[in-house]
């Protein structure tokens, strides 16, 4: 049995690994994250229980756990509560301790019982999966060695390591700290690549932060979710039901009135709104102000740049000096400054029924309009037009 049932070479095995470690990617990525966690997604009875089956033999993960711990990370993110944010943690931590962080966190109950609810609970799930976790990573390694030899050893050993390094160090790491976003979220969620394969799609975490019930966590069109096409691919053959997608966001010319249905994409779409208030209003002002300011105003406005666009839980002391002086010396800075906050006032107040946001956006646009900053008059004439459709 030196060479394992299926007799592979070193290549053939390194071949069947990358296919069974892709398995357990897609099995976090649809069944545990788009379809437990956040129901974006239904799966056909058959592919969920694969699945479930599956991550029991590659990962020993209970999914009420799984499920708990993520749906808290949502709640609580960027918090001391957060169970595994990098910005509260170190990056270090979460990146080489993630699979530490997630085994302490289940041992919560109260975690478990508050994010678990809705879970798998039947005959299977309370007498074998989630009482005998460990039973299936054993037959895991007694399977790899049968098939594989003495090459299954190092075949199993990837497979036990693949989800603590990927799933609990990268995304949760990195996927909190590099990376470029599409969407000012009140967190530091980024994405870490445009294309999204190495990871099922998991690569795209700003965007999932953004629209975290979205069943395709890709976004703009040049961006890449195997996990989606995978979805999709299942129902083509009825095998899964898409129930949300992030709303996409378009402009109709030639409107300019603001009425309810402008309020209710503005309101539904509002990461995407301040994401173009950024790149539209904030950075071209910034810019023309540092083209007439002195050396240090300039440095100034620079710095200052970052966290007039950022939407983090809270600014340190340091970063709230910058961001004042930047707005001292500068009016028009201040105002657009002021517009955005008041514009995110809109979707703050929860308790405020659709007339009042409707009375309160058209004055929002009427009075940017008469502020004299052209990009601001820009945004608020093409927010008029503003409204979303499902892609």
């Amino acid at each position: 049995m030196v060479d394992g049932i299926l007799n592979f070479t070193w290549y053939e095995t390194l071949i069947a690994v990358l296919i069974l470690t892709h398995i357990t990617i897609a099995g976090v990525t649809i069944f545990l994250h788009r379809h437990q966690a956040h129901r974006a997604v239904e799966l056909h009875p058959i592919v969920s229980h694969f699945f479930r089956f599956w991550l029991w033999l590659t990962t020993g993960m209970v999914t009420k756990e799984w499920v708990a711990i993520h749906r808290k990370h949502h709640a609580k993110c960027e918090t001391p509560d957060d169970p595994h944010s990098p910005q509260t943690r170190g990056l270090k931590t979460v990146l080489w301790q993630g699979a530490e962080l997630y085994r302490a966190e289940a041992n919560n109950a109260e975690t478990i019982n508050n994010y678990g609810h809705g879970t798998p609970n039947d005959w299977l799930e309370r007498k074998v999966y989630s009482r005998f976790p460990y039973l299936g990573i054993a037959v895991m390694a007694v399977i790899d060695v049968l098939l594989f030899g003495a090459l299954g050893i190092t075949v199993f050993a990837i497979q036990m390591l693949w989800i603590p390094i990927w799933a609990a160090g990268v995304i949760n790491g990195i996927g909190h700290y590099w990376g470029y976003r599409n969407f000012e979220t009140k967190d530091a969620a980024r994405n870490i690549m445009p294309v999204g394969i190495l990871i099922g799609g998991e690569e795209f975490h700003n965007n999932h932060h953004a629209y975290a019930a979205s069943a395709r966590l890709s976004n703009k069109w040049w961006e890449f979710d195997i996990g989606w096409f995978y979805i999709r691919l299942l129902q083509l053959f009825r095998l899964s039901k898409v129930r949300t997608v992030a709303p996409k966001a378009k402009f109709e010319a030639g409107k300019v009135k603001v009425d309810l249905d402008t309020v209710k994409a503005v309101v539904r779409n509002r990461v995407d709104v301040m994401a173009l208030y950024g790149r539209k209003v904030i950075i071209p002002v910034i810019q023309q102000e540092r083209q007439q300011a002195s050396e240090y105003l300039n440095k100034v406005y620079k710095n200052a740049k970052h966290f007039m666009i950022r939407e983090d839980i809270k600014l340190d002391v340091r970063a709230k000096a910058i961001l004042q002086e930047a707005l001292t010396e500068s009016n028009a800075l201040e105002t657009v400054y002021k517009f955005k906050q008041q514009l995110k006032e809109i979707w703050a107040r929860s308790s405020e029924n659709q007339a009042k946001r409707l009375a309160r956006l058209q004055e929002w646009c009427s009075q940017a309009e008469q502020t004299g900053i052209k990009v601001l008059q820009d945004f608020a004439q093409s927010l008029r037009g503003y409204s979303l459709h499902n892609a």
